[in-house]
């Protein structure tokens, strides 16, 4: 009974998640939401209606800014830009995030708030939500990747400036003002070391240190973060150009790596028909040499016209998505041609609508299983004419009736 009833709340939640347009933004933008509060509630917690005092403290150099409150301003700061990044779901701000969300939680166990369970329950519960929803989380955005790099070297920057200031008796000669602090941490992040200010204690030497491991790796993590992206998208380019040597005139595309698009291209490549693939990004087990694909957004018309839509013969849209296999039949309808449009459907809910956009045809093999499964059991005779009906349903036959079905 338990699992009956599992399925059917899951179920429903799939439907209201369609209904709502979930997919455009949930759970990206929730999250970030609540990471963005979170950050400023570390901050009102910590710094409260001070923060004009601390500002001008940090921009004249004043010597009563206290160090225990280096920390929660840049968690509070982190938290506050990578809830940007989350909006992109990005992978890489996703990491982020989770660990700005681990290290506000820590500081609540050693920290003195006045609100401490209640603010480390609420950083515990976007951790969870943040490890629940890592599916969500799988772009490499230049964006994001730009965005975590200069949160990382500016909070670094921060770190480094004002550690150095705090234990500015501790060098020789003594840090006395934030210029010369900032000098001594970039002299020291770029491992250049001239030698002019060296640290004469434990705690100074320490700082130091991780002054230049922290260093070479957020500089190295951030450079990679923002060109391996673009290298990326550069070899794929390349990698595509070279391969693509079918001329892409009356074949068949295919949009989608869907178990339905993948067999699909692969029966029609089986029987020598030539075939280009739309995929949103490579898959992880790669492709083989002899497979035309072009990768990009499929909604992209630039896309569609590198894959030849406006000149295949047809055009097979078969994502997860039956409101984007419908956006497609439309896309493609733009960009004129004479090629015919096929839309997978998914949900039995959505048939109705999917024809609206007047596909040549719709194919809806996971609709048939229900019904065939009921047919059999029940001893009704199945013959091939009902399965090709029920299978294929061709929109075009039905185009008289389009109208009054919208109505």
């Amino acid at each position: 009974m338990l699992p009956s009833q599992t399925n059917l709340l899951r179920n429903r939640l799939q439907q209201l998640n369609r209904r709502i347009g979930g997919r455009h933004w949930f759970p990206h933008v929730p999250l970030a939401l609540l990471l963005a509060l979170g950050g400023l509630w570390l901050l009102q917690a910590d710094l409260g209606s001070r923060w004009r005092t601390i500002v001008d403290q940090l921009l004249t150099g004043g010597h009563g800014l206290q160090p225990s409150l280096l920390p929660p301003l840049l968690i509070g700061i982190g938290m506050l830009i990578m809830g940007a990044g989350l909006l992109f779901r990005s992978r890489l701000a996703w990491t982020m995030a989770l660990v700005l969300a681990a290290t506000g939680a820590a500081s609540m166990l050693v920290g003195h708030h006045p609100r401490a369970h209640l603010m480390l329950a609420y950083f515990l519960l976007v951790l969870a939500l943040l490890v629940f929803a890592w599916r969500q989380f799988d772009r490499t955005s230049v964006t994001a990747s730009t965005l975590f790099a200069l949160t990382s070297v500016v909070l670094l920057v921060v770190y480094s400036t004002l550690g150095s200031f705090y234990l500015g008796a501790d060098y020789k000669p003594q840090i006395t003002d934030l210029v010369t602090a900032l000098y001594y941490a970039m002299v020291t992040m770029s491992t250049v070391g001239y030698g002019d200010i060296t640290p004469q204690t434990s705690e100074a030497k320490l700082f130091t240190v991780s002054i230049i491991v922290l260093g070479v790796a957020v500089f190295a993590t951030s450079l990679t973060a923002v060109i391996a992206p673009l290298v990326t998208r550069s070899l794929q380019r390349i990698v595509n150009r070279k391969g693509n040597r079918m001329k892409r005139e009356n074949h068949f595309v295919v949009i989608g790596n869907t178990p339905l698009a993948l067999n699909t291209w692969r029966e029609l490549a089986r029987r020598g028909l030539p075939v280009t693939r739309i995929l949103r990004q490579e898959p992880e087990a790669g492709l083989s040499g002899d497979t035309d694909v072009v990768i990009g957004e499929s909604s992209d018309a630039d896309v569609l016209r590198e894959a030849g839509a406006d000149k295949a013969q047809a055009v097979l849209a078969m994502l997860e998505d039956d409101s984007e296999n419908a956006f497609m039949v439309l896309a493609v309808k733009e960009l004129g041609g004479t090629a015919r449009t096929v839309a997978a459907v998914n949900d039995a809910h959505h048939l109705s609508r999917v024809r609206l956009v007047q596909p040549d045809v719709v194919i809806a093999p996971q609709i048939l299983g229900g019904e065939l499964a009921a047919m059999l059991l029940s001893g009704e005779e199945v013959t091939a004419d009902f399965v090709m009906k029920r299978v294929f349903q061709h929109v075009a036959a039905e185009s008289p009736a389009a109208p009054k079905a919208g109505a």
